[in-house]
């Protein structure tokens, strides 16, 4: 199981061990034990450029989900692949909501992170009010069996 992390931040200082290891839990939880994930924490300005490109929705947002666990090749076929997607979470927003919240950072992020892969294994909120509820059960659940959530967010 590898996580492939990359951090585009500089005003935050974040464990990036405790960080990949949490996303093995997350995948371990949701018995993807074999896949592959990456994952991206950038800035509100990339955020807003990647949804308005590829969601039409010219703002920023918290978390974004690229599957690519089947991928179309040059020729038409399907290949199934052990990489299950990207995701990608602003931290900027992802603090903001924290804020909000009266929650830590760490556990927003934690949310964000079972949110996306979520939306990897192909839960969409956004289809129905019952696949919304049907998703928001399984991210208790998969939230619960990740605790407790490492610190891996310094604020500067």
């Amino acid at each position: 199981m590898a996580i492939y992390l990359r951090v585009r931040l500089t005003q935050h200082l974040v464990r990036q061990v405790r960080l990949a290891e949490l996303a093995q839990r997350v995948l371990s939880a949701l018995g993807e034990r074999e896949s592959e994930l990456s994952l991206e924490l950038i800035g509100d300005r990339r955020m807003q450029r990647l949804n308005r490109e590829y969601r039409k929705r010219d703002r920023t947002t918290d978390v974004l989900a690229f599957p690519t666990r089947e991928a179309i090749m040059p020729n038409g076929l399907t290949c199934r692949t052990s990489l299950l997607g990207d995701v990608v979470i602003s931290l900027p927003t992802a603090v903001r909501q924290a804020r909000a919240a009266g929650r830590s950072v760490d556990d927003e992020l934690a949310i964000l992170l079972v949110h996306g892969v979520l939306h990897l294994c192909g839960y969409d909120h956004e289809r129905n009010v019952r696949e919304a509820e049907r998703m928001a059960r399984r991210e208790r659940a998969v939230l619960r069996r990740i605790s407790p959530i490492p610190h891996m967010v310094t604020l500067h």
